[in-house]
């Protein structure tokens, strides 16, 4: 059976990730997401990047098209191997690592750069933890890229968790990431196209956070 990789997104499995990933196409398609790409000229003032549940690569590849050198990170193995593709056929190279985030070690102040987009599969300690992690992956002067569902996604159905605790308000992201700066909290609805993964009319929220330099490890 597949390890757990945490409660919530119908308590997936890393066999169930694999199981979705295993496919031609790319469940969530092959471009970025537009989160990301609004967010492009703070991306190309940095050099390195962490992408967290980074799927089939979408993201990743993105952040190293923009000249980074970017860290992808998942449970699923399939998932990863289309990444490589994916970035074989764009001319880009990155670095892929399947992990459990429920027992990942994370990398001390390493990264420019450190994006979670859709990671909506953790339940409340899962996603503690992971937010706690991507703090720490964060260099001083590091910038925190997060972007998911509000709980009105429920209603439109139109893709991510169907667990109403696995999706983000502002005042859960304020209190999480109360040790960051953060320059951009934002709730919207939006239309996307994202692959046949996330399709349709969508109740969104963004953050973008900076890490303090006082914050840095003596």
């Amino acid at each position: 059976m597949g390890k757990r990789i945490g409660a919530g997104y119908a308590r997936m499995t890393r066999t169930d990730w694999d199981e979705r990933y295993d496919r031609a196409e790319y469940l969530f398609g092959e471009e970025p997401s537009d989160f990301l790409r609004r967010h492009a000229e703070i991306v190309k003032e940095r050099s390195s990047a962490l992408a967290v549940a980074d799927g089939e690569g979408r993201n990743g590849v993105w952040l190293a098209e923009q000249g980074l050198a970017v860290h992808s990170i998942d449970a699923s193995a399939i998932g990863l191997g289309k990444a490589q593709a994916l970035a074989k056929s764009r001319g880009v190279s990155i670095t892929t690592e399947v992990v459990d985030l429920a027992e990942y070690d994370w990398p001390d102040e390493h990264f420019d750069i450190v994006v979670g987009i859709f990671i909506q599969f953790a339940g409340p300690a899962l996603r503690d933890a992971i937010f706690a992690g991507m703090i720490k992956a964060l260099r001083p002067g590091g910038t925190l890229l997060l972007h998911g569902y509000r709980p009105e996604q429920l209603a439109f159905g139109t893709g991510g968790p169907r667990t109403e605790e696995n999706l983000y308000t502002e005042a859960l992201l304020e209190k999480a990431f109360q040790t960051l700066t953060i320059t951009s909290l934002l709730s919207y609805d939006a239309e996307i196209a994202e692959g046949t993964g996330h399709h349709g009319m969508s109740a969104l929220i963004d953050l973008v956070a900076t890490k303090p330099l006082e914050l840095a490890r003596a």
